[in-house]
């Protein structure tokens, strides 16, 4: 677990190129364009139904795109699998908790970090001297995940006897183990309490001092306007606007599309606004 510190650049880490994604006759996204500069915390806000979850799918090769093309690190990830993709350096976690709830706090960390073995069956089967070294080396780097995470204390309880706030940093860091260059996470705050969420708004600042990109999609406005570099907001598919959060904050197209006249007293939640009009996507 190297350190890197976190710089800001122009030089974009992902690029979005007209990216569109139809399902049957519901369009999802519709010629989306981004570039994401290496190095800091990127939002992705807007109602429910606005295509934020469809674009993390497409970007980790969940989902292939329509049309349109997702760059990484100069390369086209479009057609590749979401392995290949965690390979390239593209990690994430989703909205809804996906632990192996009966293994440890530590053996789940572990099983991100397998992403990056080497040995296949046979040396594995064979208990290869080099298959030794990986496997120590992958139980050191797991460790050093739990304490970045500060998790330490609950390495051998069982992952599901964990709080949901703490299940959350637990996906977090095995995300992690897989040392990306950039992590996708959705919606890490949700159900989390004001405690909870401090939490997790210093760990995202820890991890991007580590120079990993972050690319958070996210209802907490709170959270969002305290820890992100610069918004994209979506509004039916399409990008309504983006810039830093005080461009964000005071785009009269954003506040009077969804963020309402509160927005400028800090209570811009974007739960309730828009469920009559669409489905989650």
């Amino acid at each position: 677990m190297s350190e890197s510190p976190s710089s800001l650049s122009t030089t974009p880490i992902l690029e979005l190129h007209d990216v569109h994604m139809h399902f049957g006759g519901v369009t999802a996204l519709k010629g989306v364009n981004a570039h994401i500069p290496r190095g800091i915390i990127q939002s992705i806000i807007g109602p429910n139904g606005a295509g934020k979850t469809t674009l993390l799918n497409c970007i980790s090769g969940l989902l292939r795109p329509s049309s349109g093309a997702v760059i990484f690190q100069g390369e086209p990830l479009q057609g590749k699998r979401p392995h290949e993709i965690a390979r390239r350096g593209v990690s994430r976690t989703f909205q809804h908790v996906a632990l192996f709830p009966h293994m440890s706090v530590w053996e789940n960390v572990m099983v991100g970090r397998h992403a990056r073995t080497r040995a296949g069956f046979w040396a594995s089967g064979l208990r290869l001297p080099f298959m030794r070294r990986e496997e120590a080396e992958i139980r050191e780097e797991a460790e050093a995940w739990l304490v970045f995470a500060g998790l330490q204390d609950a390495r051998d309880l069982p992952a599901g006897a964990l709080p949901l706030g703490k299940q959350k940093i637990l996906e977090i860091a095995r995300a992690l183990a897989t040392d990306p260059a950039m992590i996708l996470l959705d919606e890490p705050a949700g159900g989390l309490n004001t405690r909870e969420t401090e939490e997790l708004g210093d760990l995202l600042r820890r991890i991007q001092n580590k120079g990993v990109t972050v690319v958070l999609v996210e209802h907490d406005m709170n959270l969002v306007m305290d820890i992100s570099d610069r918004i994209v907001v979506l509004h039916f598919g399409q990008v309504l606007a983006s810039g830093t959060p005080r461009e964000v904050k005071d785009n009269p197209s954003v506040t009077q599309a969804y963020l309402g006249e509160d927005w400028g007293n800090g209570a811009g939640d974007l739960r309730e606004r828009s469920l009559a009009e669409n489905h989650e996507l």
